[in-house]
């Protein structure tokens, strides 16, 4: 069966795509970013903007998975980024919360 992460792309214009066994991000920056999986690793795209990640290795596929999310980290503020599916993002309040006190 094996183990399985799932990370999911929330932000206006970013999508993923599948290309043979690498993926390629389009997430905001001027180029795309290709992923290419470790051996064992296993990439799928779902949609455009849902990424399973899956493999024997527990290690491998958490590896993996931990260098999509590091291309773009949610960001605090807006939420936008490469999170996992099951993460709750809990957003800062902006400069204009402190000032309504």
């Amino acid at each position: 069966e094996g183990f399985k992460k799932t990370l999911d792309l929330v932000g206006v214009g970013y999508r993923v795509q599948q290309s043979g066994q690498d993926i390629i991000l389009q997430v905001g920056f001027s180029h795309p970013v290709t992923i290419k999986p470790l051996p064992g690793v296993t990439l799928e795209v779902e949609g455009n903007n849902r990424i399973h990640v899956s493999g024997s290795d527990k290690q491998a596929v958490g590896e993996v998975a931990a260098q999509i999310r590091k291309v773009r980290r949610p960001n605090v503020y807006t939420g936008k980024g490469v999170r996992y599916s099951d993460e709750k993002v809990r957003l800062k309040p902006g400069k204009s919360a402190a000032r309504a006190s």
